[in-house]
């Protein structure tokens, strides 16, 4: 079969095809809880894309620093909160490339750990050799943008900005052939009606799935759980606008309205901040499956997960997929939650 994605440029940096394992030991536990049998529970495995920790950014900065190095670009610029995973995989991407990277990170979480401000992300990206700037949540940030950029510039570089999360159409390809991974992983192991779940933020890797499955024309369903802000309704819609655009990219037609499926009942107090049902995600899934989670997406994102389960709000399906889309080396800056 012919690459669908092949056309556009991409530096190879990511382990694939990821895991897609079957956790029998968590339906067995969930099961138990409830009065009917769960349908089958995967967990598809891009914790393990194999950059400097994995996580899912690495397959969106495959098409990212692809584009960056077609371009001619030298450096690579991104943002995100200091315990970012995307900024992580950014760095290391960039050093696997040969470009110089540059870290803009707003202190935007108000956690008080005391590990938060130098372990976890933080500390990977110093020994990734990352450029890091630290801005408080306050700052202006299309200012700092701005400075940054003319900087770079000035000293002779061409800079390359990649938005928070990687979420832009580029990025969002590669969450588009990350669908096409999974359905066909579902389809060999003779699975008919499915559904990927997964925890959203920025909104690059449920636009990159939805516009996947118009991209294969059938397939898996898509359900994030919002572990990002606190406007369900516009964080959906700002989704639905990116698949379009990842779908104008690809060449074909758009997603409908009601595409983008989000609940918004796992978030808490704010993003990046602790949660009781977050713990308790973590630990379960740690002991019944060997799998570790993050406190920030995977943890809240499997909160909502395992919710829905006993809800029995997909008893429509034969099997259910966890998308886990990394982010361990944060459970370090959040060891007092633990």
């Amino acid at each position: 079969m012919t690459d669908p994605l092949a056309r556009f440029p991409r530096f190879t940096l990511a382990h694939l095809p990821t895991p897609l394992t079957e956790m029998t030991r968590l339906r067995a536990a969930l099961a138990a809880r409830m009065d009917r049998t769960p349908p089958r529970l995967f967990i598809k495995r891009d914790d393990c894309t194999g950059l400097a920790g994995g996580g899912n950014k690495t397959r969106k900065l495959e098409f990212l620093i692809g584009d960056a190095l077609a371009k001619g670009c030298d450096t690579v610029v991104t943002t995100g909160a200091l315990q970012s995973n995307h900024a992580r995989q950014t760095a290391a991407a960039a050093a696997a490339a040969g470009l110089r990277c540059v870290l803009v990170l707003f202190d935007s979480v108000p956690y008080a750990g005391h590990a938060y401000r130098g372990s976890g992300n933080l500390l990977l990206d110093r020994i990734l050799g990352a450029d890091i700037r630290v801005e408080p949540a306050d700052a202006d940030a299309g200012a700092v943008f701005t400075r940054i950029m003319d900087e770079i510039e000035a000293g002779g570089g061409k800079p390359y900005l990649v938005p928070v999360g990687g979420s832009n159409a580029v990025g969002s390809l590669g969450y588009a052939a990350a669908y096409l991974e999974i359905a066909d992983g579902l389809d060999a192991r003779g699975i008919g009606a499915a559904r990927i779940v997964h925890a959203s933020s920025s909104g690059g890797t449920q636009a990159g799935l939805v516009a996947g499955r118009m991209l294969r024309g059938a397939g898996p369903s898509i359900a994030g759980v919002n572990v990002y802000r606190a406007d369900n309704d516009a964080m959906a819609a700002g989704i639905l606008a990116l698949a379009a655009k990842t779908t104008a990219l690809l060449g074909i037609a758009a997603p409908g309205p009601d595409a983008v499926v989000l609940d918004g009942a796992h978030l808490g107090a704010r993003y990046g901040m602790p949660t009781a049902d977050m713990k308790a995600a973590v630990e379960c899934l740690a002991r019944e499956e060997g799998v570790l989670l993050d406190p920030v997406y995977t943890g809240k994102g499997m909160a909502g997960f395992m919710a829905q389960v006993q809800a029995g709000a997909h008893n429509d399906v034969e099997a259910l997929v966890f998308l886990h889309t990394g982010g361990m080396p944060g459970l370090f800056a959040y060891e007092g939650e633990f």
